[in-house]
């Protein structure tokens, strides 16, 4: 997801280069970081903290498409097909999360 992200940034103007196309990669790789620290803690709890931050970075980039799309920088399609992406991840999230209680 984080290489789709940053491929669509690509499209961007470039005075959009440094600010919202930037928020969006940090989130798409917040995402995996997150979720590749806190399977490095020694605790199921520590895990479950990251696995929670890393669903709210990807709800912040999904905030981010949407903006993308409202203000022309991206078409729907390739969005969508995004943010399609971004709610398997989300699913995949929320069941390991409940899996760690």
């Amino acid at each position: 997801m984080a290489k789709e992200v940053y491929n669509l940034t690509e499209q961007f103007p470039n005075r959009e280069q440094y600010s919202l196309a930037q928020q969006m990669r940090r989130a798409a790789v917040s995402v995996m970081s997150n979720i590749a620290e806190g399977q490095g803690r020694f605790t199921r709890k520590d895990f479950r903290h990251f696995l929670f931050m890393s669903r709210g970075s990807l709800l912040e980039l999904h905030s981010c498409l949407i903006l993308s799309i409202d203000l022309g920088y991206l078409d729907r399609d390739p969005v969508f097909a995004c943010y399609k992406h971004c709610n398997q991840i989300g699913r995949m999230l929320n069941g390991l999360i409940a899996s760690l209680v």
